[in-house]
C-alpha cells in the first residue's frame, strides 16, 4: 500500500505516460534551406500533437541528394523541387508511393533597404550595385530560378559578372543580410512571415518568369520501418502544416 498520497498521484502519472513515452520516435529529416523556418514550426507542433520529433538537416537541394547517395542516415526528404525524389526513387532510395507537393514555392528579389526595390525589379536593368547574390544554381533549384529570371530579362551578360553564389538559398540570404551583396534572389519564404515582409524590401518575381518552384516530399527507404516518418509526411498534409506555409508565402 502507498502511505503517502503524493508517492500515489506521482506513479499514477508515469504508468499514464509510459505508453505515450514508448511509442514516441524520432526522424531524421533533409529539408531544403528554403523550408527550414516553415518546418521548424510545423515540427513543433507536430511533436506537440504527436510526441514524435523531427530531427532537421538542412542544405541545398542538391548536396542533401548527394549525402543520401552516400549513406546519409535521413529518414524524409524534403525538397525545393520534384525532380531529386523523383531521382532518388529511380536509385532505390525512396519509395516512389510515398512521393508527394507539399507546396509550391516563391522566388523574390530581396534587400535589406526599405526603399531599394519598387515596381518590377527595375533595378536590376538599371545596374545600379555591386553584387547580386544567388544560390548555386548547380545544387539550389531556387538559384536556377533566379538565373532563369535574369535570361527572360535579356540581363544574364551584363549582371553575370556581379553575382555572388552561394553554397544554398540560406546563404545566398546571409550575403545579402549582412551587406556583402546589396542584393540577392532569396526564397520569400526567408522574408515573409504571417502573411506579410518582415524587412526590407522586395519584388515577387512572377512565376511564369521560370520554372516551377514544385517542391516534394518524400519516405525514403531508412525511414520505412518507422512509423513516425510516415506520421511526419502524414502530417505535412494536414491543415495546421499549411497554415503555416501559407503565412510564409507558399502555395499549395
Amino acid at each position: 500500500m502507498f502511505k503517502n498520497p503524493r508517492s500515489l498521484a506521482s506513479t499514477l502519472l508515469l504508468l499514464l505516460a509510459t505508453p505515450w513515452q514508448a511509442m514516441a520516435d524520432e526522424i531524421q529529416v533533409a529539408v531544403a534551406s528554403n523550408f527550414l523556418a516553415p518546418l521548424q514550426q510545423i515540427a513543433v507542433a507536430f511533436k506537440k500533437e504527436t510526441g514524435h520529433a523531427a530531427i532537421l538537416s538542412s542544405g541545398a537541394t542538391g548536396k542533401l541528394f548527394a549525402q543520401i547517395q552516400n549513406g546519409a542516415p535521413f529518414e524524409v526528404m524534403i525538397s525545393a523541387d520534384s525532380q531529386t525524389p523523383k531521382k532518388l526513387v529511380a536509385a532505390g532510395l525512396a519509395l516512389a508511393d510515398s512521393q508527394f507537393t507539399y507546396a509550391r514555392g516563391k522566388l523574390a528579389l530581396w534587400s535589406p533597404d526599405a526603399g531599394k526595390l519598387a515596381g518590377e525589379g527595375s533595378v536590376l536593368q538599371q545596374g545600379d550595385f555591386q553584387h547580386l547574390a544567388i544560390a548555386n544554381p548547380k545544387t539550389a533549384p531556387y538559384g536556377q530560378a533566379a538565373l532563369e529570371v535574369l535570361a527572360r530579362l535579356g540581363l544574364t551578360a551584363s549582371l553575370t559578372p556581379k553575382l555572388v553564389e552561394g553554397e544554398n538559398i540560406s546563404q545566398a540570404f546571409q550575403y545579402v543580410a549582412s551587406g556583402n551583396a546589396e542584393l540577392g534572389f532569396v526564397a520569400l519564404s526567408q522574408i515573409y512571415q504571417d502573411g506579410k515582409l518582415t524587412r526590407g524590401s522586395a519584388w515577387i518575381v512572377p512565376s511564369e518568369m521560370h520554372s516551377p518552384l514544385t517542391q516534394d516530399a518524400v519516405l525514403l527507404k531508412k525511414g520505412a520501418g518507422n512509423p513516425a516518418a510516415t506520421a511526419l509526411l502524414a502530417f505535412l498534409k494536414g491543415d495546421q502544416a499549411r497554415s503555416i506555409m501559407l503565412g510564409y508565402g507558399y502555395s499549395q
